[in-house]
């Protein structure tokens, strides 16, 4: 589908994907690519900015992150952040050296409203700074437009060839207009008209499918999860009864959830689909046995589910097409948009095999965040108890165990993870917290329970707090709440005698333990 984009040039900085996001806030797509792109695609391309990330290197330095001076050159509005500010300057004939006061955190910051970067912005604000070098100098044709006590050039443009640099974070929540800016770029400086919106996409994307998929048979891998669901409702909208849902139980699901995806999308459900359900739980068992490391298991799970789809498929006939609920954050965290490094595979993008016995495979939420597909979702009617429904990833509880899988644990993550998210329920929290489970870690204590000692396992009770699963904070559970799960978990839940709760954010954490 034709659309209006705006890129951002990856440099390796820990915010490139929460930058797109912020530009598809406005209404604006917004795809990440790395540095690495050659010029000529970017001009293939025809984007209408392109937002150089921050990233951990000097740019002064020989080996570090670089691009042509032929980029500034296209005539395309660029916007520089962080280190994109100071490559700018670097590439373009400014000076970029060491600071002797590094700024990292909350600072004001003092701008010239004149800039159009700066429209509806006040004189003194607050922004979020994280650098050790500084441009000292500007680049021939620049002009500064924002300072900080230690920064001297906290912002810089040249309005004349579309080009602007920040030294600080607009992206990020701590900037307190930074949504403003940008909005501001892509729509005063890129002229962009905001034509990014749920409704068109939906409407856009059944067109899409249909003109693909022909008469052809669709197969479409289900897990009852928000993502598949979604997918799913979509494809169905598209092709009817050419489409056939297969959802695999392999053993790794919440407590009870094979049966409520079975009510909600089988036969006596609200959904008129060709269901078909698939308990795998033996094999996969089997596959995972003695596997203990993240990738790897990943990987399993990711083979057999298409292993099991490719069975199922020979025995409906002639199946073309099959679909997966990716969504842009399994893509870029496996690896495979912009520079960043490989977080996890994703066991639906990194972790499919090298051979897929299907024509194509058609991922039509590849390209949203994780609230994009939510509306999404209410675009296609969805109801919203099922659009709003906790995550859960396809590797499912293999990637809530730490360490290898049996039966056995499985039984006490699900135990947990049920009193966990019944509680937070009771609590009144399940619509303030974007995501909160149970994961079993793979730490053995000692303990004593009925006068006798105890050598069990320890469950991380984890929840956070966000907007696009990019990033997120750790929730603030009410201490009694807490406590009470605790209490449950140890008096109900056999094997398990110790109760964490995970405080990280993402980043340095990432939402799931594996």
């Amino acid at each position: 589908m034709k659309r209006e984009t705006v890129i951002v040039i990856d440099f390796g900085g820990q915010y490139n994907q929460l930058v797109a996001r912020r530009v598809r806030e406005c209404n604006v797509y917004c795809e990440i690519y790395s540095y690495k792109t050659n010029i000529d695609k970017i001009k293939e391309m025809n984007p209408k900015g392109i937002i150089l990330t921050g990233g951990p290197n000097s740019c002064y330095l020989e080996d570090s992150p670089s691009c042509s001076k032929e980029l500034f050159e296209l005539g395309i509005p660029v916007l520089g952040l962080c280190y994109g500010a100071q490559l700018m300057m670097h590439v373009l004939g400014g000076k970029v050296e060491k600071a002797s006061v590094r700024e990292y955190g909350k600072t004001e910051l003092h701008v010239d409203t004149e800039s159009k970067l700066f429209t509806g912005v006040e004189e003194d604000t607050m922004c979020w700074m994280s650098h050790f070098d500084y441009i000292s100098k500007t680049a021939p044709g620049f002009r500064v437009c924002a300072q900080t006590r230690d920064c001297p050039v906290a912002a810089a443009e040249d309005p004349e060839r579309k080009l602007y640099a920040i030294q600080f974070h607009p992206e990020v929540l701590h900037t307190v207009r930074g949504k403003e800016i940008l909005h501001n770029y892509v729509y005063q400086i890129c002229g962009c008209a905001g034509d990014w919106k749920m409704d068109s996409f939906v409407e856009n994307s059944i067109r899409a499918i249909r003109e693909k998929v022909g008469d052809g048979k669709v197969l479409c891998g289900l897990s009852g999860g928000v993502d598949s669901s979604v997918a799913a409702v979509l494809l169905s909208r598209a092709v009817g009864k050419q489409l056939t849902c297969v959802f695999v139980d392999h053993g790794l699901l919440r407590k009870d959830e094979g049966d409520e995806v079975e009510a909600v999308f089988g036969p006596e459900g609200p959904y008129d689909l060709n269901f078909i359900r698939v308990n795998a739980q033996d094999r996969f068992y089997i596959k995972l046995a003695g596997v203990d490391e993240p990738e790897q298991k990943r990987k399993i799970i990711g083979e057999e589910f298409i292993r099991v789809f490719e069975e199922e498929a020979k025995k409906i006939g002639a199946v073309d097409y099959l679909v997966q609920g990716t969504i842009y954050p399994d893509v870029v965290e496996s690896g495979l948009g912009g520079e960043s490094a490989v977080i996890k595979s994703h066991h639906n993008v990194g972790g499919l095999p090298d051979y897929v016995d299907f024509k194509e495979i058609i991922e039509p939420l590849r390209d949203l965040f994780k609230d994009e597909v939510r509306q999404a979702g209410l675009e296609l009617g969805i109801p919203e108890y099922l659009v709003f429904r906790q995550p859960f990833p396809g590797p499912g509880l293999g990637i809530r165990i730490v360490g290898d899988i049996t039966a056995e644990k499985v039984r006490m993550v699900q135990e947990a993870d049920a009193i966990y998210r019944e509680e937070v329920a009771r609590a009144g929290l399940d619509r303030e917290i974007n995501q909160y489970f149970a994961a079993l870690t793979n730490m053995r204590s000692v303990g004593v329970m009925g006068d006798e000692r105890t050598y069990d396992y320890a469950v991380a009770l984890r929840a956070v707090k966000t907007i696009d699963f990019m990033t997120a904070e750790a929730a603030d559970i009410p201490f009694e709440v807490l406590n009470k799960v605790m209490n449950r978990i140890i008096n109900e839940v056999r094997g398990v005698n110790r109760v964490f709760y995970d405080l990280t954010s993402k980043p340095p954490g990432t939402i799931e333990f594996e």
